[in-house]
């Protein structure tokens, strides 16, 4: 373990900062596709009982109207987050009909892409944006992609930490930049080590054989209707379909704040000859992207992990990180797991704690030349073949067994994991660590194990098993719909997110050619 690792350990553990370590917040999103009974993708409209994809805080879709996304608010304890989490999800059942809730990350068997519903917002300047930012996605990268679902979680160390830290480092410079700079080396520890979650919790090591859609693939054949990797972890986070060489190019330099703020907003001011030669409206005049640039908006950049701010209304991301620096971390690479009702559980969010906080804490001097290529190799090799006995990954240009490093990593955790608990005055880190050693000694209990045991034993093709848990999943929910008092809270939230987007629409006073070109010019400013 290094010094700096143990000093920090030791600073957090004396008496007025350990409770602060129970002050760190955390929030989840949840994607998932609605299909129907057959497993199939659902072709009706975003339920209007649910209220409003564009407003409402808490039920939205992302890139398909099929496509959900619950959002949770932000709390101390994970356990109340993930409650949020449930009560979300029993309530949308209560209102979701004969349709159900896909669990796993890949999609079930899709139409054809011509036929995948578009998310839609109404007929708002800001709703047709978000509907033609993703017209842009399905021109440039297809819709199957974007229908892949996942699990994001936003946390952010508690806000009177950084003083203590900022004067143990002796940096006499504005907190914000601190904090800014510090959660940057967060960022790039956790590229270092990402790698260990995929490995843990990656939970896609199989996925329908129609999904590539006939394209040329390395994937080997489980039945007629599935295609795998024998030793994959995560199918979902590996380079199947994102060919795209616009960002190809685009790694985002994690020195600092400023440099990641630059080399994006040269990604959403660039223009890119193949965009340009779609142009933004087809033939017939209509929208087809908003912009021919790189990206069209900075969220269309593809990241295992983001530094984020919450954006007032009509901020732009790029905007407010700039205004005032960073204030969480939102991870991006963690697979729904089809065997939880939520997708994600206790036990992962305490190890998730205890990983990210040592990634803060550690050492995380820059990325030298070619450390950057290497944690993207090492990621890549372990979302296609973790499990392979006897795997290596490179480490300051040596090789080493995937095993022995994960040994070591997990030894530096479980420090950290003791002093969470000390903190929270129980166990429930240190046990959550000791799941995740059991893993590392025996791969078959890893999620991705586990999902390929599943098809084998029953004989069964990938969607087969995947409609198998959605509905054990949706008997779990439906069994104990909310009560009276959360479902007139959830249906009164639904009721304000409709007549916020009325309210919206009517207000409108610009054409929509001109919100876009102000839209476009607001980074700028």
């Amino acid at each position: 373990m290094s010094a700096l690792l143990t000093h920090r350990l030791a600073l957090l553990a004396e008496a007025p900062h350990l409770p602060l370590l129970n002050q760190c917040l955390h929030g989840i999103e949840r994607e998932c596709l609605r299909v129907d009974a057959r497993g199939q993708l659902a072709m009706t409209p975003h339920p209007a009982a649910l209220g409003s994809a564009l407003t409402h805080p808490q039920i939205t879709t992302d890139y398909s109207e099929a496509l959900l996304e619950f959002i949770t608010g932000t709390d101390s304890d994970p356990n109340n987050t993930l409650a949020e989490l449930e009560a979300i999800h029993r309530f949308t059942y209560a209102k979701l009909g004969n349709e159900f809730l896909w669990s796993p990350s890949m999609p079930c068997p899709l139409p054809s892409e011509a036929d995948i519903p578009i998310a839609e917002y109404g007929c708002s300047n800001i709703g047709r944006l978000k509907h033609v930012y993703r017209q842009g996605l399905a021109l440039r990268y297809g819709k199957t992609m974007q229908c892949i679902a996942g699990i994001h979680y936003n946390f952010s160390l508690p806000e009177a930490l950084w003083p203590v830290l900022q004067a143990d480092d002796g940096d006499a410079g504005p907190i914000q930049d601190y904090r800014s700079t510090r959660y940057i080396g967060v960022i790039r520890n956790f590229r270092r080590y990402s790698w260990l979650l995929m490995y843990l919790f990656g939970a896609s090591p199989a996925l329908d054989a129609g999904f590539l859609r006939g394209r040329e693939h390395q994937l080997e054949t489980l039945d007629a209707d599935t295609l795998y990797l024998p030793y994959a972890t995560s199918l979902r986070m590996s380079d199947l379909g994102y060919q795209n060489n616009a960002q190809a190019g685009l790694t985002p330099c994690y020195d600092n704040l400023d440099s990641y703020t630059e080399s994006l907003f040269r990604a959403v001011s660039t223009p890119y000859a193949p965009y340009e030669a779609m142009g933004t409206k087809d033939a017939a005049g209509n929208w087809q992207q908003l912009n021919t640039n790189v990206l069209q908006i900075e969220n269309e950049y593809y990241s295992n992990i983001r530094p984020k701010r919450v954006t007032a209304t009509g901020e732009r991301p790029l905007q407010a990180l700039r205004a005032r620096g960073i204030q969480y971390i939102e991870v991006r690479c963690l697979d729904i797991n089809p065997f939880l009702p939520l997708g994600i559980d206790a036990s992962e969010a305490h190890f998730l704690d205890a990983f990210l906080l040592f990634c803060a804490l550690d050492d995380s001097p820059c990325l030298a030349e070619g450390e950057c290529g290497t944690a993207t190799d090492n990621f890549l090799k372990v979302v296609k073949e973790g499990r392979r006995p006897g795997l290596e990954l490179q480490r300051c240009g040596e090789n080493v067994q995937l095993s022995d490093w994960a040994g070591q990593l997990l030894d530096q955790i479980a420090q950290v994991a003791a002093l969470l608990d000390r903190s929270h005055g129980d166990a429930r880190h240190t046990l959550a660590l000791a799941e995740q050693r059991a893993k590392v000694a025996d791969s078959s209990l890893t999620p991705s194990a586990r999902v390929l045991a599943e098809l084998r034993r029953h004989g069964e093709s990938f969607s087969q098993f995947a409609l198998r848990q959605t509905q054990a999943h949706a008997d779990y929910f439906r069994s104990q719909p909310p009560s009276r008092a959360e479902l007139e809270q959830f249906e009164a939230a639904a009721q304000q997110s409709l007549e916020r987007q009325a309210a919206m629409e009517a207000e409108d006073e610009l054409d929509f050619d001109s919100f876009v070109v102000e839209y476009q010019r607001s980074l700028s400013l």
